[in-house]
């Protein structure tokens, strides 16, 4: 059974895609030595994913870095040529991704309501053969290539490199 709608549509889209997966199953990954035991368990570094919007809450940014880069915001506006943002409130982030707290995602983006999400990747994680994420629930993460989540996953979406 799954725990979300999104989690089901994650499986069934990488179904559909073709796309190879591994899933581990886990205790919420809400501390740093959390997200450690993760990464041992799943075999590479999970991502950061950080749901961001400008002050008016109009426009929405999801942003997916590496674990270990401190986001600075200055430098994430100024690489995207935008005014300051924040991080996007918990109500905000499940109306538009349908997850809650603690299980941000970039997979959520195949949600019809997700469409109007800035989608925005740190270079390094781009150029990563492997990428591994929350699957839409806190408990639950998946690791794919790189390539199919970019070239698959993605494909039609718009994303910025930074």
């Amino acid at each position: 059974m799954f725990a979300t709608v999104l989690q089901q549509l994650v499986y069934e889209t990488f179904a559909r895609l073709e796309i190879l997966f591994e899933r581990v199953d886990t205790d919420p990954g809400l501390t740093m030595e959390d997200c450690q035991h993760i990464d041992a368990k799943i075999g590479v570094r999970i991502v950061k994913t950080l749901f961001l919007c400008n002050r008016q809450q109009t426009e929405f940014y999801l942003y997916v870095t590496t674990d270990d880069k401190p986001f600075v915001t200055r430098e994430f506006c100024s690489a995207l040529g935008i005014s300051r943002v924040s991080f996007a409130p918990a109500d905000k982030l499940w109306e538009l991704t349908g997850v809650e707290v603690g299980a941000t995602t970039i997979l959520s983006t195949i949600l019809p309501q997700a469409a109007p999400v800035h989608l925005v990747m740190d270079g390094a994680v781009a150029e990563s053969p492997w990428f591994a994420c929350t699957d839409g629930t806190p408990t639950c993460f998946v690791k794919l290539r790189t390539r199919d989540l970019l070239d698959k996953y993605l494909a039609g979406r718009p994303l910025r490199f930074i």
